[in-house]
């Protein structure tokens, strides 16, 4: 009797660490998976070549958490978009990807041709995509 009850003593016992080692499990799993982390690129732009005139999208998307922000630079210039000048023919999309209404290519503004990249930023530090260039056809 007494072996009988040490027994079931000894199972009580390893059953309460067992689930007390499962809660732990659970509790530490949803705190990792919620911690935040720097962005990475997970869509790079690619090189296209439009017409003057055109509409066209450079791709770009990035994890991370807090959500990064994104930004554009051509030729390691910072890209104005429509959230800066609301005149302006580049959108930047929630998505993170710029968007050009019309390619422009002339000597009264700006030209859209050249090498860009998106830049995600966070609190945790930034990613850099590839080089993407934008050529402008039939010039």
């Amino acid at each position: 009797m007494y072996e009988a009850f040490r027994f079931s003593t000894s199972l009580a016992i390893l059953v309460i660490l067992l689930f007390f080692f499962f809660i732990i499990a659970i509790l530490l799993g949803s705190r990792l998976r919620q911690e935040d982390f720097p962005p990475r690129i997970v869509e790079h732009p690619s090189d296209v070549i439009v017409s003057k005139g055109e509409p066209t999208t450079l791709n770009c998307k990035a994890e991370g958490r807090p959500t990064p922000t994104i930004e554009w630079y051509k030729d390691g210039e910072r890209v104005e978009t429509d959230k800066d000048d609301p005149r302006s023919h580049r959108m930047l999309l929630p998505s993170g990807s710029l968007f050009f209404l019309r390619i422009v290519h002339g000597r009264r503004s700006k030209p859209d041709e050249g090498s860009y990249v998106c830049v995600a930023r966070n609190y945790l530090g930034e990613a850099v995509s590839r080089n993407a260039s934008l050529e402008v056809a039939c010039k």
